[in-house]
């Protein structure tokens, strides 16, 4: 099995609170994994150490490795962070398009990463726009505002947006949490498809999510990785009585 992200004794620090405690785990490649725990308790965190987006919080202190295709990111030159970040797409809870047409929003990364070709960045825009399974209901309003669209249409255009410069991860922050079961169930199913060609990590409040779309889990605890396994494992099988207790709604 290959490994795409590797992390080793990973500590944060936020000035003095201790957000993470020597995590060490590693993700496969073209999976999903899913990060579960209560509120606060340090997934987003662990799922930001991926594109170094703690990065821009101040007093933040980090230790140990955090490894993406053999390579430790943390210590990689600041021009490389935007090679990093070309690589790790990120989609947050809330849909975020630009104030563009819906196919400028997918052309913004090309753009900015100084792609001028017009036929490569159309074909660019429709081959995302096909894989974030928005294609058929956008492609006769390209020119569009993007706020035209439904919640679930943006979030699915932020995801295309991720996709357009083609990263080899997908970072998604709870990406269906603002959204309405139908929804839901589209980005679901997207996740589902995305793994063949991806590895996404996503971070979900919503257990039932967590087994239906993950192949694994890692359940966060006050900063600690307490349990990662198979996600078929977590939730039938759980080594640790307090991911038992999680699972089952006994707290959280």
């Amino acid at each position: 099995m290959h490994y795409k992200i590797e992390t080793k004794n990973v500590h944060l620090h936020y000035g003095d609170f201790h957000a993470l405690k020597g995590i060490s785990t590693r993700i496969p490649e073209k999976s999903v994994t899913a990060l579960i725990g209560p509120s606060g308790c340090g997934k987003s965190t662990f799922l930001r150490l991926f594109n170094r987006m703690n990065d821009l919080i101040d007093g933040i202190k980090i230790t140990g490795e955090v490894i993406i295709d053999h390579q430790n990111i943390y210590k990689i030159k600041s021009v490389e962070v935007d090679r990093l970040r070309r690589n790790v797409g990120m989609v947050f809870q809330k849909p975020n398009p630009f104030p563009k047409s819906i196919f400028e929003n997918v052309a913004y990364g090309l753009r900015v990463n100084g792609i001028t070709d017009q036929k490569q960045i159309q074909d660019q825009v429709e081959k995302t726009l096909v894989q974030a399974a928005l294609w058929d209901e956008v492609k006769d309003k390209l020119k569009k505002s993007a706020f035209e669209l439904s919640g679930g249409q943006q979030q699915r255009l932020c995801i295309a947006r991720a996709l357009a410069i083609e990263p080899s991860i997908l970072l998604m922050d709870e990406p269906a949490s603002a959204l309405d079961p139908i929804s839901t169930g589209k980005i679901e199913e997207l996740i589902f498809e995305l793994k063949k060609e991806y590895t996404i990590v996503i971070v979900t409040h919503n257990m039932q999510q967590a087994s239906r779309v993950s192949d694994y889990t890692g359940f966060f605890l006050l900063g600690d990785l307490v349990e990662f396994d198979e996600t078929k494992i977590i939730f039938t099988n759980p080594k640790d009585s307090k991911t038992e207790s999680y699972i089952t709604g006994r707290f959280g």
